[in-house]
Parts: structure tokens; C-alpha cells; sequence
């Protein structure tokens, strides 16, 4: 956003004007031209396959926290067109969201997230609530709706802890910003359906966090054993999921040795399992 030539090198008054807490609403009215659904239609239907698209996101809660994990690869058409993309990002201090879907627009949209979260709090003095945080996004991808209607859809996953109830939280959504709160474990992305599948065999309430980080990349295996466009760990390259997780003391992407590690684990148990470990069942003690 330029400053205005006229105002001799200073800001419009209508940035130094109390106003909304909401950042791009203040975008919106200020230079709407930069959000990035206000952007002019393409004339036909968009050639989505062009478009680089992030592909699965898996995450569970646990006692005490919540746990995010996505793979690396990103694919145009039958094409990978990124073996190391990141779509795990922190939203704040303890929120994070991961993005499924057109990769530079999801990426955008988390961008303007985080600002819209920041804005918040320098405004009201104050975080917004996980119920908040939930409906903002809801609304930045309702204004991508025209795009999303072109093929160009983004379809994030939010997590976080809640102070209030003590406990993490997940939420999904559709292309159109409907949001449902989903419990214990979610997944999104052309691999959700082989990711939930596992994550149902695997989840359970007891998890402690390094558990549930393995229960995570179990699923990503297993989404990448069936879904071209997921990508399984690269032990070539070493490129591996990335992992964010979430206390009550805030957040942090687990460090990268520590995410190999329990790669390097998951793989090993897949030579004598190909199918991946069992689950439990009712009255087995382990």
C-alpha cells in the first residue's frame, strides 16, 4: 500500500484512525486490490493443473496439546513440482494451520492470517479466541470463493490450544468457508482419505506428543503408499514431513534430526510390516 503523494510523505489519516480489529477488512476498504479474492476473474476456467497444489495434512490432539503434520511434495498435473514445499505454519503462539490445494494462494492467504491475528491483538490488547481465530480464516476463504470456483481452491486445516477448555482443538473446511470443529484427529488433501484411514486405526486418547508425532507420520505413509500426489519420507534426500505441535506453552515445529528419527523409525517397522503396525484392539496391553 503506496503512500498518497498529496499527504507530503505522511500516512492518510485513515491509517492513524482507530477503526476494526479485522486487518483485512481494513485491506478491503484501504486497497482491496490486494486481497487476493478481489483479484479479476480469469475469462474461461482456470488451468488449475498449472498451479503448484499441496497435497495432505494430518493432525490430532493429545492430552495437553494438539499435533499438525504435512508431507513435502507439491504436484502440477502428474507433475512433482516440489519435493521440499513447507504447509505447516504457525497462525500465532499457539494456533497453526496447514494448506491443502493451490499452493501460492493458500500460502497467501496464510500470510494475510497471520496479519489479521496480529492486528487483533495491537488493536484489542488482546489474543482472540480459538473460536475467533476460526471464523477469521473462515472468512478469507470465503473471499476466495470466485477463485475456488475457477479451480483455484484453497482448503486449510486450523488447530490449536485452547486456554478456555484446556484442550487442543482442530477445525476443518470446505472451499466455500463452511467450518466444522472435528474431534481427535482430521486430515485434508488428495491423501486424506488413506490418512484418516490409518489415523483411525491408530488414535487414541492417551497419546503423549513424540506418540502421537509417530501416529502422524504413520498416516502420511500410508496417504503416500496410496496417493501419487503425497509424497512419503525421502531418505535420499532427507526431506521429511514437518511437524508442529502445541502446549499450553505455546508452539514449536519439532527439530528436523528429531522428525528423521521417527521417520527413519516408521520406515524400519515398514520392512517387516509393509501394511503398517496393527491397531489396537480391546484388552490388548500394548
Amino acid at each position: 500500500m503506496s503512500v498518497e503523494p498529496s499527504t507530503g510523505g505522511r500516512l492518510p489519516a485513515s491509517y492513524l484512525t482507530p477503526g476494526t480489529s479485522s486487518f483485512a477488512d481494513f485491506v478491503g476498504r484501504e486497497a482491496p486490490d490486494l486481497l487476493p479474492g478481489r483479484r479479476a476473474l480469469p475469462a474461461q476456467q482456470a488451468a488449475s493443473d498449472l498451479a503448484p497444489h499441496g497435497t495432505t495434512i494430518v493432525t490430532l490432539t493429545f492430552p495437553g496439546g494438539v499435533l499438525m503434520a504435512g508431507d513435502r511434495r507439491a504436484t502440477m498435473g502428474n507433475i512433482i513440482s516440489s519435493r521440499d514445499i513447507e504447509k505447516v505454519f504457525p497462525a500465532d503462539e499457539f494456533s497453526c494451520v496447514g494448506i491443502a490445494g493451490t499452493a501460492g494462494l493458500a500460502v497467501e492467504m496464510v500470510r494475510l492470517f497471520q496479519l489479521e491475528l496480529e492486528h487483533y491483538e495491537k488493536i484489542e490488547g488482546t489474543t482472540l479466541s480459538m473460536q475467533g481465530k476460526s471464523n477469521r480464516l473462515a472468512a478469507l476463504i470465503r473471499g476466495n470463493l470466485g477463485l475456488a470456483m475457477q479451480g483455484l481452491a484453497v482448503v486449510p486445516l486450523f488447530a490449536g490450544y485452547d486456554h478456555d477448555t484446556e484442550t487442543g482443538r482442530i477445525f476443518s473446511y470446505d472451499v466455500v468457508g463452511g467450518r466444522s470443529e472435528e474431534t481427535g484427529f482430521h486430515a485434508v488433501g488428495s491423501g486424506s482419505l488413506f490418512a484418516r484411514g490409518s489415523l483411525k486405526k491408530l488414535y487414541r486418547t492417551d497419546l503423549d506428543a513424540r506418540t502421537a508425532a509417530l501416529v502422524a507420520l504413520q498416516a502420511l505413509y500410508d496417504a503416500a503408499d496410496d496417493d501419487s500426489a503425497t509424497g512419503g519420507p525421502d531418505l535420499a534426500r532427507r526431506i521429511f514431513p514437518i511437524v508442529h505441535v502445541i502446549t499450553a506453552d505455546g508452539g514449536n515445529r519439532l527439530p528436523e534430526d528429531e522428525v528423521s528419527a521417527l521417520a527413519d523409525d516408521v520406515v524400519a517397522g515398514r520392512f517387516l510390516r509393509p501394511d503398517g503396525p496393527a491397531a489396537r484392539v480391546e484388552g490388548d496391553a500394548r
